[in-house]
């Protein structure tokens, strides 16, 4: 499964994010992974929570991160559930038609390891693709 939570800057989609993360916490039978650009949110992630700052592993494409993600599959397959923050910060120069593709091959990953990713975008739900803007909130 992929939730989207689109809109714009200051629109407090970090902050649902992360408390959607941390409810999780309590109900997820696996581990959960919180990825984004640095860590400034390091005190309002819990500490059971692997928080993942991608500033250290610089994401040029959707397909790095892709490979990213299965490598953190590869070593621990009890993750279910990867959450990101700022998906355009976390994949620098992420296009649209970019966005179709990632969240495709999220699909099948999702399908074949049971795992679920929500993740955070800044632009109006109506700028995503269609088959994307079908899975926003």
């Amino acid at each position: 499964m992929i939730k989207i939570i689109a809109g714009e800057k200051g629109q407090g989609k970090t902050r649902k994010l992360i408390a959607l993360a941390n409810d999780h916490l309590q109900v997820t039978e696996g581990h959960i992974v919180f990825i984004e650009e640095g860590n400034r949110n390091i005190h309002e992630i819990h500490r059971n929570i692997r928080l993942v700052d991608t500033s250290e592993y610089p994401i040029l494409n959707y397909r790095e991160f892709v490979t990213c993600v299965y490598g953190m599959l590869s070593q621990n397959s009890d993750i279910s559930e990867i959450f990101i923050d700022s998906l355009s910060k976390v994949i620098r120069g992420i296009s649209m038609d970019d966005m179709a593709l990632l969240v495709a091959a999220l699909q099948r990953i999702g399908t074949d390891w049971d795992v679920d990713f929500y993740f955070t975008i800044n632009c109006a739900p109506d700028e995503l693709p269609a088959e994307v803007r079908a899975l926003t909130e």
